[in-house]
């Protein structure tokens, strides 16, 4: 067995704990270089960022859509 295949197995069978360990190792190097608030913002804009892409990428809403309903509305004269 050559490395290819051991990751295509690592990757078939074990994809959640590999994909949760890659995550928690990013975290607490995270945590150590910017601080556990930081990170937390952090995390929270990227799973934001990721679910205004998603809607974007299933054609439900495009950007300005998105963002007239979260943004208040501005004064426009």
């Amino acid at each position: 067995m050559d490395l290819r295949e051991l990751a295509q197995d690592l990757w078939q069978n074990h994809r959640g704990k590999l994909v949760g360990s890659l995550l928690g190792l990013v975290f607490a190097a995270f945590v150590m270089w910017v601080g556990f608030l930081w990170t937390v913002f952090v995390f929270i804009c990227v799973i934001v960022g990721f679910w205004v892409g998603k809607r974007m990428d299933d054609h439900k809403e495009n950007l300005v859509e998105v963002l007239d309903r979260i943004l208040p509305p501005g004064n426009v004269e």
